[in-house]
Parts: C-alpha cells; structure tokens; sequence
C-alpha cells in the first residue's frame, strides 16, 4: 500500500480533520500532476485551498538587487513604484538595499511583476 503525502496532514488550514473525501482529492490532483495531466498553476491551487500553511510555498524568494531590476524595468521611481505596492519609499529603499527582506503579500506582488509586468497591477 502505498504511504500518502497527505496521511501526514491531518488537518486543513481551518484547523479542520481532512475527510477521506478531501484526502482522496489530494490523491488523486497529486498523481494528475505527476504524469502531466494537470498544470503546476492548478495542482497549487488545489493543494493551498486544502492544506493551508502546510501547503508548498508559491512566492519565490526576491532578492535586492532583482526588485531594484523590477523597478527600473518599469521605468518608475521608488516612490512611484511605492505607490503601486501600497508601501512606503523608505520600505521600497530597504527592501532594494537588502536590510528587509520582502514577504507575504509584498512578495506575491513583487512575484506577480517578475511574471507579468508592472501593468498586471493597474
């Protein structure tokens, strides 16, 4: 028999029992996505609803000098590009010197320009 990753993960990220119903769903999207039937983009999907803070991480980590990339790219200003991220030109001024490290909701924006562009926020 074979030992799911999901046996591990008793609970949801409502801190509910998974149901077998549930377990079964994960199953069965985790072997769609080994043989390719199933998109990256969706498996997360699923697997972030379901799992919560157990889920894999989505956001890739960004690092100084590439949200000082990001920014020039769109030709802004670091407060012009402050204003976009709903942040301060200071916390702009740290994240790109590397004193902060972005993360959370600042990193899922700053990932959502590396993929598309500043223009995916406006």
């Amino acid at each position: 028999m074979r030992l799911l990753r999901w046996e591990s993960c008793r609970r949801s990220k409502l801190g509910k029992k998974l149901s077998d119903l549930t377990k079964a769903l994960l199953e069965t999207a985790e072997d769609m996505h080994s043989a390719r039937l199933m998109s990256d983009e969706t498996y997360q999907k699923i697997t972030i609803r379901h799992l919560g803070p157990d889920a894999p991480p989505t956001a890739t980590p960004i690092g100084a000098e590439e949200i000082r990339g990001l920014r020039e790219t769109a030709h802004l200003s670091q407060a012009a590009f402050a204003r976009y991220l709903n942040l301060t030109t200071g916390y702009v001024s740290q994240l790109e010197r590397g004193t902060k490290q972005a993360k959370g909701p600042i990193l899922a924006l700053l990932n959502v320009i590396r993929r598309k562009g500043i223009g995916a926020l406006s």
